[in-house]
């Protein structure tokens, strides 16, 4: 879905990565947990933080800066896990993504959301479109794009050895 395809008033959850505000569609997000203890898997991509146990179920844990080529995730009082649902090969899968902190649930109306910019080669596929909130600029994200369907692949690998 392209930001032209948005017809209607959706609401998105806003988070930071650095001095960058992020959202993404609501609807995607399972829950927003404080940052718990996160275990390390050997031999995975850099952006990949671990696995969080989420009830008993075994959660891959990204670091969304460093997918987005920023420095890595620091620890505060305010850094959260964002848990969110994507679709791969049409199968949902569940994904913890590392905020620096969660703002809030914001509605967008159509007309509040431009498309992504065309910035000659470089990828932003994986940006619906920019919102604009008073003088403010939010990404918002289109959360299955995110990641490659490669990089999705290998974090189920991880999935099935932890």
């Amino acid at each position: 879905m392209r930001a032209s395809a948005i017809t209607e008033t959706r609401q998105y959850l806003t988070f930071r990565l650095g001095d960058e505000v992020f959202a993404t569609d609501v609807a995607k997000v399972r829950e927003v947990l404080d940052l718990t203890a996160i275990t390390a898997i050997p031999r995975t991509p850099e952006f990949m933080a671990g696995v969080i146990n989420l009830r008993g179920a075994v959660v891959p844990v990204v670091d969304l800066r460093l997918c987005f080529a920023m420095a890595k995730t620091e620890s505060t009082r305010n850094t959260c896990i964002v848990v969110v649902e994507v679709m791969l090969d049409g199968e949902a899968t569940v994904i913890g993504a590392l905020a620096d902190s969660v703002e809030e649930v914001i509605d967008l109306e159509p007309e509040q959301i431009e498309p992504a910019p065309r910035i000659g080669t470089i990828h932003t596929d994986f940006i619906l479109g920019m919102g604009k909130r008073d003088v403010q600029f939010i990404m918002i994200l289109d959360i299955d794009r995110v990641f490659s369907a490669e990089e999705l692949t290998a974090m189920r690998g991880q999935e099935a050895v932890a």
